[in-house]
Formats: structure tokens, sequence, C-alpha cells
């Protein structure tokens, strides 16, 4: 894919403004990883059917994927900012390639648990390393930078379930296959940004002081990062009701088919997609502190109503909870970002393996529940979760907000 993009790429500066070819790519690339990483869960039926499967042990599938990302990611983010690796990229879509291949022909659980590990991995080099790239390529806009990149991984997600009803679900398991062309269109894309990211390397290094931001202490920066924690806990738990449960909540409440319900599940990562770029833009302009109060603790009125609410406005307000929802997770990471700075894979490593480890967490716990209560109740007590949003009283306020401009 040739030459031509690699050598446009590598020559475009990022200091007049941000490189849209980059963010461009970045943002694509992202959107193939995560339609991959997605195809796990939108078949999560199938396998339940043809594996024999219990609630438990689906929610350990999504453990062992989503862990084996979030206990890598720090340490990998820490070692690249101290010893970036243009070229960790495409590699790590190759352990996620792997991973698909794998899981087109397991032919027992464990090799299920496995694959998943595999596509697990291959996130854990992904997320923090193509984080960095957005910052370098933002021209200092951070939040609009971190939500396009962000915006293509929730496209991916969304993507997932629609191709997975259309496609694997009337073929079968080993349909899985045919999607390892994505993996291999997006190797091509990420050796590219890997010769840009080589020939700007100067963009790594941290500028010595922010206008407009205020210096904190030690204990501070601890105690909001600590509460930065805590809001992805309350979002990404919550979320693992939806991305994992919410199918086999639509097929049995109201006795959908599992086709109708992935096409539920689309639309709400879609409106998950649409939250995500909508964030970080909101809070470059008016203040990131903002965007959070609103998206995690806004959310709760929607949240609580959900279980009560009948087919149709449990379309709607699956619709509204994603939107509002996923707008606060760019605002997070820019500001965990801008509370550490110089250390920009770290912290994406930490929020990003935070929010696959909450995930991971929530959909083996939420399994438990299902079993011995059923779904209905997995519902009404994860309503109660973005209530945890009050938090955000105790961040501090880093920034002056921007004034618009005509």
């Amino acid at each position: 894919m040739s030459t031509t993009l690699d050598d446009n790429l590598a020559t475009k500066p990022a200091a007049d403004g941000p490189v849209y070819g980059i963010l461009g790519s970045i943002s694509f690339a992202h959107m193939l990883n995560d339609m991959i990483q997605s195809l796990l869960l939108a078949i999560y039926p199938m396998l339940k059917s043809s594996f024999d499967l219990s609630f438990g042990q689906i929610g350990l599938i999504t453990l062992t994927y989503q862990i084996t990302a979030s206990l890598l990611q720090p340490v990998i983010g820490l070692y690249t900012d101290r010893r970036p690796k243009p070229y960790s990229l495409p590699i790590g879509m190759g352990f996620t390639l792997m991973g698909l291949l794998l899981l087109s022909v397991a032919p027992s659980y464990p090799i299920l648990l496995m694959a998943a590990a595999l596509v697990g991995t291959g996130s854990s080099v992904f997320h923090p390393e193509s984080s960095r790239v957005a910052r370098m390529a933002s021209g200092g806009r951070h939040g609009f930078a971190q939500s396009l990149f962000q915006v293509g991984g929730n496209l991916g997600s969304a993507l997932g379930p629609l191709l997975a009803a259309l496609i694997i679900i009337p073929r079968g398991q080993y349909a899985i296959s045919w999607f390892s062309v994505a993996a291999l269109v997006a190797m091509g894309v990420l050796v590219a940004v890997g010769r840009w990211y080589k020939a700007n390397a100067a963009l790594l290094k941290p500028k010595t002081k922010q206008a407009g931001h205020i210096e904190l202490g030690r204990a501070k920066v601890t105690g909001a990062l600590v509460v930065l924690g805590l809001l992805v806990f309350s979002k990404f738990f919550y979320l693992a009701s939806l991305s994992s449960y919410f199918t086999f909540y639509l097929i049995g409440k109201f006795g959908l088919s599992v086709q109708s319900a992935q096409l539920h599940l689309f639309v709400l990562l879609g409106a998950v997609a649409a939250g995500t770029i909508i964030g970080g833009p909101i809070g470059d302009r008016i203040g990131r502190k903002i965007v959070i109060w609103v998206s995690i603790l806004g959310v709760a009125p929607f949240t609580l109503l959900l279980p009560y609410a009948d087919l149709f406005w449990t379309g709607i307000l699956s619709v509204v909870i994603g939107l509002v929802l996923s707008s606060a997770f760019s605002a997070i990471v820019v500001f965990g970002q801008e509370l550490v700075p110089g250390k920009v894979g770290l912290i994406a490593g930490l929020f990003f393996g935070l929010s696959f480890g909450m995930g991971g967490v929530g959909a083996a716990v939420l399994g438990r529940v299902a079993d011995g209560t059923g779904i209905d109740y997995v519902y009404r007590l994860c309503s109660f979760l973005p209530l945890i949003g009050i938090l955000t009283v105790f961040l501090p306020n880093l920034e002056r907000p921007r004034p618009a401009k005509a």
C-alpha cells in the first residue's frame, strides 16, 4: 500500500496544526482493530450454543481477553515512553491476526481462551502506542485528536456485531477467518504510520510548561488519578453489561431473534461512537472536567429508567446512554496526560488498560450474577453505577476554557 502513502505521511510535519492524514490513518487502523475484536463479543450467542457455555464461561472469555490487555498496556506504555518503538504497531496487529485465525478454528473452550488472550495481547500493544501517535499528530488539539482516534475504535466495535450478523452467524465459526484481510490491511497502514512516527520523533519531547495549566503537587496528582480511575470503573463496568449481555437481555425480555438483537447492539455502539467524537472537541473548548461531569453523572437518570422500559423505550434509552456515557473517555485520557506531563504512553496504557480490565472483570462478575439471578437483575444493579460520577467534584481545575472563536 504502498510507498506513496508511506512517503506522504513521513514528510508531513505536525507543528502548524493537526496532521489529518496521520490522525485519519490511526483512526482507520483503530476501526479495523476493534472491529476484529468486537467479533468475539458479537458471536457469543453462537459460541454459547456451539460449545454449550454458561454465562459465567462467556464472562471468563471476556475476562481473559481484557485482563491480558489491561495488565500489559501500562507496562508497554511506560517502556515506550523511555524507548519509542515506531514499528510496534504492526507487530501488535500481528498478534490480533493470530488470535482471529485461532478463533475461527478453535475446537474447544480452552482454545477459545487462548485466542482471546492473543487478541488481548494485540490490544495491549496497539492502544498506548496509537494514542501516543494521536497526541503527536494533534497540533495541540489533544481532545480532538484523542476523540478522532477513539471514534475509529467505536465505529469498529459497532461494525463487528453487524458484520457478525450478516456474515458469521449464517455461515458458522470458520467465517471468522475472512476478517484476516482486515488485519492485513491494518498492518499495511500501521507500517506507514510507523514511518511518520520515526521521522517525527522530536514531537515526543514534552514541552516545559503548558500555558493556562496549574502545577499540582504529587499528592493532588495521585488523588486525581485515583478519582479518574473510579470514574473509568463506573463507565466501563456499566458498558460491560451492554457490550457482553445486551443481546441476551433483548432476547430474554422481548423475545427478539439473535440477528435482531445484534442490530440493536449495532445501533447502541454507533451511539457510543458518536458520543466519543463529540466529547473531545467539546472538552478542548469548554474544559474537560465539565465534560466528565455531564457524561458520567448526567447519564444516571437514563440508566435508572432502562430496566423498566418497554422495547421501544429500551432502544431510545440505550442510544442516549451510549451517546452521553462515551463522551467522557477522551477527556479522561487527556486530563490524565496533562496531570503527568511526559508520560503519554504510561497514562494512555493505564487508562486504556483499566478500561479493558474493568470491562473484563465486569463481564465475568455480571455473568455470574446473571447465572444466579437473571439478566434483568444485572441491569437493575448496574443502573446505579453512574452515580459514582459525583466524585468528579474532587478533580482539580487544570485548565482555563478556551474562548469560543467567531
